[in-house]
């Protein structure tokens, strides 16, 4: 059965309409991203805690978004923001942007899963956002990996499409179909197209 990864940028004060729709989506979620200020920012945001409250009890898998620099990023500031999710938003993990599809930064992503690990009390879910097809290696260390992130008009992709993979499509019609089992195909456009939700999940305006 295919689900939706849904990474949705936009503020819950100001489109709780969207923050509505997806709550009520639960059961065909397979998580949310949240993304308070391009990562988990400098301090908390009541609005964005108050509707991760929601999603958890909501059963929604909820993770904190965090860019890695294609693995130039220094692991204790990944893992310094991570444990900010974690205090201020209780999320269930970590959706990883900007990761390295080469075999090179294998182990610092290895060593940062395991990093990532001894922060938490209970299991990380760590998805992985390579926008490519990766080195298998990465399956290793992941739960999920992100193999394509672009726009309708290059979908679907070349490469193999597993169990655990995702697909990030943007510029999506209606009718868009998705090839990969863990999916959001939305209808925004570049350079805010993770400001708009699955067409399926669209609110009644």
């Amino acid at each position: 059965m295919s689900k939706l990864l849904v990474p949705y940028y936009e503020h819950p004060a100001e489109q709780p309409e969207a923050w509505d729709a997806l709550i009520a989506a639960a059961p065909s979620l397979y998580g949310v991203v949240l993304n308070p200020a391009n990562g988990a920012g400098s301090s908390a945001d009541a609005a964005f805690a108050e509707v991760a409250d929601r999603l958890r009890s909501a059963g929604v898998r909820v993770l904190g978004y965090v860019d890695t620099a294609y693995g130039a990023r220094p692991p204790q500031d990944v893992v310094r923001e991570a444990a900010r999710h974690r205090a201020w938003y209780g999320v269930h993990g970590l959706f990883l942007d900007q990761v390295a599809t080469s075999a090179l930064q294998l182990p610092y992503y290895a060593d940062l899963r395991a990093a990532l690990a001894a922060t938490y009390d209970t299991y990380v879910t760590l998805v992985l956002n390579h926008g490519a097809v990766p080195h298998p290696g990465y399956a290793r260390i992941a739960d999920l990996l992100v193999t394509f992130e672009g726009p309708w008009s290059a979908y679907p992709p070349a490469g193999p499409t597993g169990p655990d993979t995702c697909h990030l499509v943007y510029g999506a019609p209606p009718d868009a179909v998705a090839q990969a089992p863990v999916h959001c195909l939305v209808p925004g456009q570049l350079p805010h197209p993770w400001g708009t939700l699955p067409h399926c999940l669209e609110p009644v305006r």
